[in-house]
């Protein structure tokens, strides 16, 4: 269990230097002393490190290994019956120089390839995975805002949906800084901790989940409102989301082709209907319209403008589809990103508007509230029974292409859950050829099958759901730019938003959220049931030893347990799994020897990693490029926390991203793992090519 560095001497005995645990920074020699230092004798200072050898430090190991304890803790008593604090003992740490093998190049190599491989998408073909989201909504934000808006529902949408502009900026400085797969979850990990980035994965889950759900069953009650089908609307919903399973294990880049098709097929649509409805309103007149109007006054103002209000709330999910963009970012082509938004920003605008005002126009206010397919209604007063099939073909497909957007989405949170040991291993296997995560696919069409089920195959109650769970999606991503400004601000990026911008989008959000419960507070009702669920159950997968500590602790209370036949064995092996669990290591990426700084980042891994293993790794070309006191404050921290091992370990190479993955290949553990401070402008390279996480400022 002794792990004392057998590099270090014995301590000399009996002088004043073994009194002392030495703060002044080592002097190697004359030129490297501060001027106080090479002005003062030698009985003036404290020892240095480099002639205490860490005296008090090593002193108290050898005493306690002499005396059979090999522990760091105190004396206070274990909190277990039958385990002894040094099971809470993670060892002494070492300290190596490493220098890496031309194996461990290649693999760094080859990893950096495949990343900038992944970079494939231009900006109209990534529209395509979010654009069938987003403007397939229309077939189901219309007839939600009508309910609530009336005749003000063009007003509402168009308010709705230049809303989204204070968003747009946000985004884009959050790509721009943090251009990595799993957003906002990563941006929420990387700027803060890890506790609220599993807020933002059980909300993303949700989202991408309620997304492809709601889309499958949107699609199926579009079909049965326009044909008698032999079977329930509820088997085509599942048809679909089955279809769409097979569909994106074809790999993302065919994923994304095919998205994009659809997304050409539903615009052109919208084009035809919008450009035959137009027609036909020149050809009728106003009077539809103005009945309309008429007919749908409210007053007094307050009245007016509460039913607005109302519309606005609900045309949010208009948009819906934004959010998972940034989750695909790191496949996007640089400098891409901000054509993506455009690209779907502006359709949306044009789309939702002008599509309400044509309905209000050419159909009578109430066939409008009464009726959901109030787009093929449209289309057949417009252009007759050919332009409705057309209509509710496009439904059927754009619709389905926003299953297709949930489980892409998903598959990068999965693999950015798994990489961070939330979620097992397993989640990362793909198929040989597509290389499409098939793992994360089939257990995403399972969750989103038995969210179905548990809502009773009701579409209402998933629409219910869906909204707060959009809007509080929306929310992370001025959340995520508000504390990327406060915890990173020198972490370098191409885009920047004023803060006045967060600050009233974040009201924004709050306001709409308000709405959409005003409107029918039952939403919150369906709402969390689902969000403490999961995010208990991502609770419980990050915090797994934890748990076992618990059922330990209730197994050692009991002694009848331990005798019991089925129950005897159970406490080695809950034991046995800890202890595996706590020795998968993590690294801190260190650059300086300060001693506070090291200390945090090593806090920061108590508080938010079940390890018990730290790697401290400094990379130096030469001896010269080693701080003085590393060795040092590596030995000091490693007797401050008796539950972690602090190895120290050397890396003679530069410190680059191939040089950090290679590094993750000789270590075995993911660069995901690997943690670094916040870079500043100097620095060359990305966040992205290193796929560390920033843990402080």
């Amino acid at each position: 269990m002794d792990k004392v560095d057998a590099s270090i001497p014995p301590a000399t005995p009996a002088s004043d230097a073994g009194e002392w645990i030495a703060v002044e920074p080592s002097v190697r020699d004359n030129r490297d002393a501060s001027p106080r230092l090479r002005n003062s004798s030698p009985g003036d200072n404290p020892p240095t490190f480099e002639s205490a050898r860490f005296d008090t430090i090593i002193r108290y190991q050898r005493r306690n290994s002499l005396n059979g304890n090999n522990v760091k803790l105190s004396s206070v008593p274990s909190r277990f019956l039958n385990l002894s604090n040094e099971f809470e003992f993670a060892g002494w740490g070492s300290q190596t120089h490493v220098t890496l093998s031309k194996h461990d190049h290649e693999a760094g190599s080859n990893k950096i390839t495949t990343l900038r491989s992944e970079t494939i998408l231009g900006h109209f073909m990534a529209s395509g995975i979010a654009g069938n989201a987003i403007l397939g909504s229309v077939f189901y934000a219309l007839p939600s805002v009508v309910a609530v808006s009336g005749v003000y529902s063009p007003i509402s949408l168009f308010i709705a949906t230049v809303l989204l502009f204070l968003w747009r900026p946000i985004m884009e400085e959050l790509v721009s800084a943090l251009p990595i797969k799993g957003a906002p979850y990563t941006y929420i990990l990387n700027v803060s901790t890890k506790a609220l980035a599993l807020v933002s994965a059980t909300l993303l889950l949700l989202d991408f989940a309620a997304t492809s759900v709601v889309s499958a069953a949107t699609a199926a009650s579009y079909l049965a409102g326009e044909v008698s089908i032999p079977f329930k609307s509820f088997v085509v919903t599942i048809l679909v989301l089955v279809l769409f399973t097979l569909i994106s294990l074809t790999g993302i880049k065919e994923s994304a082709r095919l998205a994009s098709s659809v997304l050409a097929f539903h615009v052109l649509t919208m084009v035809v209907l919008i450009i035959i409805s137009c027609i036909h309103w020149g050809r009728v007149g106003r009077g539809q319209l103005k009945q309309n109007w008429v007919e749908g006054q409210v007053h007094p103002t307050s009245s007016l403008l509460h039913s607005v209000y109302n519309g606005v709330c609900l045309g949010m999910l208009g948009l819906t589809g934004f959010e998972t963009t940034p989750a695909y970012s790191s496949r996007i082509k640089p400098g891409r990103f901000p054509l993506v938004l455009r690209n779907l920003h502006w359709p949306a605008i044009l789309f939702n508007t002008l599509l309400m005002l044509l309905v209000l126009a050419l159909l009578p206010l109430q066939t409008v509230i009464q009726g959901s397919n109030i787009l093929s209604l449209l289309a057949e007063r417009a252009g007759g029974p050919w332009l409705r099939i057309w209509i509710v073909v496009d439904a059927m497909i754009v619709l389905c292409g926003g299953v297709l957007t949930g489980i892409l989405s998903a598959c990068e949170l999965f693999e950015q859950l798994a990489n961070d040991r939330i979620l097992p291993e397993l989640f990362l296997r793909t198929l040989p050829i597509t290389r499409s995560p098939y793992i994360s696919v089939f257990s995403f069409i399972a969750f989103s099958l038995a969210l179905y089920a548990s809502a009773g195959a009701s579409l209402p109650i998933l629409s219910k759901m869906f909204s707060l769970t959009y809007l509080t999606t929306m929310t992370l991503f001025p959340l995520s730019l508000l504390l990327l400004k406060f915890n990173r601000g020198r972490l370098p990026r191409e885009s920047f938003t004023s803060f006045g911008v967060v600050i009233v989008t974040l009201a924004v959000c709050a306001t709409i959220f308000a709405g959409n419960i005003a409107v029918d507070p039952s939403t919150i009702g369906y709402f969390a049931p689902y969000f403490l669920g999961v995010l208990a159950l991502f609770w419980a997968t990050q915090n797994k030893i934890r748990l076992l500590r618990w059922v330990f602790w209730i197994y050692d209370q009991y002694s009848c347990l331990h005798s019991w036949r089925f129950t005897s064995g159970w406490g080695k092996r809950i034991i046995e799994v800890m202890r595996r669990l706590k020795r998968q290591p993590v690294c801190i990426l260190v650059k300086s020897d300060e001693i506070n700084g090291l200390v945090r980042m090593v806090l920061y891994v108590q508080k938010n990693e079940q390890t018990s293993s730290v790697k401290m790794v400094h990379f130096a070309e030469d001896e010269a490029g080693i701080p003085s006191e590393l060795q040092a404050n590596a030995k000091i921290i490693d007797e401050a926390f008796p539950e972690i091992t602090i190895d120290l370990v050397i890396v003679r190479e530069a410190f680059n991203p191939m040089t950090v993955a290679a590094l993750a290949h000789h270590l075995t553990i993911p660069t995901s793992l690997m943690f670094m401070s916040c870079p500043g402008a100097r620095l060359t390279y990305t966040v992205a090519e290193f796929g560390t996480r920033i843990i402080t400022l």
